[in-house]
């Protein structure tokens, strides 16, 4: 059994409805000039919005979205009946980012023709809050607050790609296992935070640092020449180990080992020859930064001129 409402009941519903949401309902015409709003849009500071008259649905998006909530727009007009939400950033007055989604039907006259949209408009703004304090949470080390390995992946595959040039560091903790054994894991958290600490006071303010495993640490320099580079990280291994008594091991010296090497035209590349001047600081003693001297040829799969 339907429920049939007078057009005067459905009024009395439609501003029951609107004065109880912040979801807005606007009105357009083919074009996608406003006609018509819910109070809704009256509740949010949009930027250049003091009246409805003459204003445009794009007046109310920012220009990075623009063209999507357009296409949305046409293809309502078009006749499309199923519509697909379109998240968009708004363009405010208060400067802050407030995130909806809008959705369009077409709105036909009594003559079959299309006339003109009306479109679903709601804020989006906790969940992609939260959606981004999740992705933040993906991407960090909760002990040292650094960026983690997937992070440090996913920046270092971007550098490769945009072909910045620049250089990568990889450090281990010497002996960090031992530590752990001999004075508990409080010690080496202690000690893992206190290094993380020593490394943002040598790095630049375009330098990226990351924990990249149990006692391994990375650090990108976009744009960075080698000896640059390599200045920073021979100044953190010498640093280390005169401040060894700074994480309460007083008994055991703290050392790191570090290897250094180009940022390459391959993720992979890059990766294996930081691992191996890493490793080449440590068959050399610790306590140590070895720099490649190049990324050999088959690494990249491509031969050197001779």
């Amino acid at each position: 059994m339907g429920v049939h409402f007078t057009p005067e009941e459905r009024s009395t519903l439609y501003r029951l409805w609107s004065d109880s949401t912040d979801d807005i309902i606007l009105k357009t015409d083919c074009s996608g000039n406003i006609l018509s709003a819910s109070p809704g849009l009256e509740r949010v500071p949009f930027a250049g919005i003091n009246g409805l008259f003459g204003r445009h649905i794009l007046d109310l998006v920012h220009p990075s979205r623009a063209a999507a909530v357009m296409a949305e727009h046409e293809s309502a007009v078009a006749g499309r009946q199923d519509g697909n939400w379109v998240e968009f950033p708004a363009r405010t007055t208060d400067r802050q980012e407030r995130w909806f989604e809008i959705q369009s039907r077409c709105l036909i006259d009594d003559s079959g023709k299309v006339n003109g949209a009306v479109s679903l408009m709601r804020s989006i703004q906790e969940r992609r809050v939260f959606e981004e304090r999740l992705f933040v949470a993906a991407m960090t080390d909760h002990l040292t607050g650094l960026t983690n390995r997937s992070a440090f992946v996913s920046m270092l595959e971007h550098l490769v790609e945009a072909r910045t040039g620049g250089s990568m560091a990889m450090f281990d903790i010497d002996h960090f296992r031992a530590i752990n054994m001999r004075y508990g894991h409080a010690v080496g958290d202690k000690l893992l935070v206190a290094f993380a600490e020593l490394v943002r006071t040598f790095a630049g303010n375009d330098d990226i640092i990351s924990r990249i495993g149990g006692e391994s640490f990375g650090i990108l320099f976009p744009g960075t020449s080698m000896d640059h580079a390599e200045t920073i990280c021979s100044g953190i291994v010498s640093a280390l180990a005169e401040s060894s008594g700074a994480s309460g091991v007083d008994c055991l010296p703290i050392t790191v080992s570090a290897g250094l090497t180009m940022i390459g035209s391959s993720l992979d590349a890059t990766i294996k020859a930081g691992e191996l001047a890493l490793t080449v600081a440590k068959a050399k003693g610790r306590n140590r930064l070895e720099v490649d001297s190049g990324i050999p040829a088959y690494f990249f799969g491509t031969a050197k001129a001779s």
